[in-house]
């Protein structure tokens, strides 16, 4: 079936399956920072925003975005290229596999909350899993980043 997507502020002409899911849709279309890990929507690898909210393109329809903007880290160069060197400066920056969906939780969550808790930054990244880091480092990058004390 033929359908219309907003992607990254570009309308597309795409020929999808009824039951095919966004990340591969998006995939297919070029945008390769959206990836599939677990098909459990528990990883965080397929992290998306449709309307400026965080989403799990693995366990969304395609047919759920007509009409809705997506946007991939594709989309957000200048943003996350701001919240990437801030990464390395803290030294939180490793294989890059999960770096994408990582990146695009925290700029939603950027624009969510303002000066959040260490409890509250822990909750809103709750399921992006990153398997080279203990995570400390990331959470100092994060508060840097939301200029949280």
């Amino acid at each position: 079936m033929l359908v219309e997507l907003k992607i990254n502020g570009k309308k597309h002409k795409i020929d999808i399956e009824p039951d095919e899911f966004l990340v591969d849709t998006l995939r297919k279309v070029g945008n390769l920072s959206v990836k599939r890990g677990c098909d459990t929507g528990c990883c965080g690898l397929c992290s998306i925003w449709i309307d400026k909210k965080p989403t799990l393109s693995c366990a969304t329809l395609t047919v759920r975005a007509l009409n809705k903007e997506i946007t991939t880290i594709e989309g957000l160069e200048k943003e996350s290229d701001e919240f990437a060197r801030i990464l390395i400066a803290e030294g939180a920056e490793q294989c890059g596999f999960c770096s994408p969906g990582f990146i695009i939780t925290v700029l939603a969550m950027k624009n969510e909350l303002e000066n959040p808790s260490e409890e509250e930054i822990k909750h809103y990244l709750t399921g992006n899993l990153c398997r080279c880091t203990g995570y400390m480092g990331q959470l100092r990058a994060i508060k840097t980043y939301m200029g949280v004390k």
